[in-house]
């Protein structure tokens, strides 16, 4: 029989389950996920460093873990819940189980428990801290609602440097080489520098603390702002060198937490939702042509605005250009004289939908552009 294990929310709430993955205990923020695929794409996913994710879909693990949907270096959440883990991982490129890979890397996580009750309560009392806890970390419940209130928040979470590279690595173009992009990696997905290789972009990944000489001595033909963990007002570091950039007019493409901090680069305040847009199912409405796209998301800030909103910024005027219309929540945003755009959104998802993939061929185009008229001596 499987050993006994607990979540522990900070409002006092408990739900009793099993083991799932390595036997001990993690702190981190109670989060869902409604994605009903993909869940080793989540799981690798470094936005989710620092959260106890709980997965909607009721049965997990059913093709096991192989060796090539990684997207990134290793497994990023703190914890993770389940209700009905598979019992047998059935996919030719299946390398080893779910539970096994999570306790492979020390993974603390919990099954057999009722996640239709927990997300219904993390959907009305919003996103908490949360604790798991098995083996030897098992103690009288008033304790352990005790260690997850001490636990840190996620409002303050400086974050994205626990998951930046620690050194510049370059991802080749496929075929010619159109376009040189510098990629600052406040928590980038493995998946992003293979959609710019195939269109023939050349992406130097740069650590988070990277300075604007290095931006320079690249001489990039673009600059992208990827996703990442923790609250952006405590992303200074990146939010300086983006504005550095949009001085120097290289175009700019920004998603997720590189939204937001393009966003309070040019002087946008951020908020923390209630309880966070993640999933692959979540709509999105461009202002400009109507158009609603299904997309992937994973964020628990947003930026402050409105539909359509317009604003002065220090690099001219900027608007508002995607909204959700589930929540009215800001999901992209442009400078409009200027080479800068971003979106709250994964255009690179996987697993998920593809109707924002063509975002990177704007950005191309913009690149295209841009390249253009410096030749001509426009800039």
């Amino acid at each position: 029989m499987s050993a006994p294990a607990v979540l522990v929310l900070e409002d006092g709430r408990v739900f009793r389950g099993e083991r799932y993955g390595a036997l001990g205990q993690t702190l981190g923020e109670a989060v869902f996920c409604t994605a009903m695929t993909g869940y080793q794409e989540t799981l690798t996913d470094p936005s989710y460093h620092g959260q106890i994710v709980v997965a909607t879909a009721p049965q997990i693990g059913n093709t096991g873990w192989n060796d090539d949907d990684d997207e990134s270096t290793r497994i990023q959440v703190a914890g993770y819940v389940v209700r009905d883990p598979s019992r047998v991982a059935s996919n030719w490129r299946s390398r080893r189980s779910l539970d096994d890979a999570l306790d492979d890397q020390g993974i603390v996580g919990l099954a057999g428990i009722d996640t239709r009750a927990l997300v219904r309560h993390l959907r009305e009392r919003g996103a908490m801290k949360a604790g798991l806890f098995s083996g030897d970390a098992l103690a009288p419940d008033a304790d352990l609602v005790e260690r997850v209130r001490s636990g840190p928040s996620m409002v303050g979470a400086d974050l994205y440097g626990a998951v930046t590279t620690p050194r510049e690595y370059v991802v080749p173009a496929e075929g010619e080489t159109r376009f040189r992009v510098a990629a600052l990696d406040v928590g980038i997905k493995s998946n992003t520098p293979r959609m710019f290789a195939a269109r023939g972009v050349e992406t130097h990944v740069l650590p988070a603390d990277t300075p604007i000489e290095r931006i320079e001595e690249l001489a990039p033909d673009g600059f992208f702002l990827a996703n990442g963990p923790g609250d952006p007002a405590t992303a200074d570091v990146p939010i300086a060198l983006t504005g550095q950039v949009l001085e120097r007019r290289i175009p700019l493409f920004g998603i997720c937490f590189g939204n937001q901090i393009l966003a309070r680069a040019l002087g946008r305040g951020t908020y923390k939702l209630r309880y966070g847009h993640r999933g692959i199912n979540i709509p999105v409405i461009e202002h400009a042509t109507g158009k609603v796209s299904i997309t992937a998301q994973n964020h628990g800030f947003a930026v402050e605005g409105n539909a359509g909103e317009r604003f002065d910024t220090p690099f001219g005027p900027a608007e508002i250009t995607h909204t959700c219309p589930n929540d009215g929540c800001v999901e992209g945003l442009a400078l409009l004289d200027a080479p800068a755009f971003s979106v709250q959104y994964h255009p690179e998802a996987a697993a998920g939908p593809h109707d924002a993939a063509d975002l990177f061929d704007r950005f191309t185009d913009l690149m295209r552009r841009e390249k253009a008229q410096t030749q001509k001596g426009g800039r």
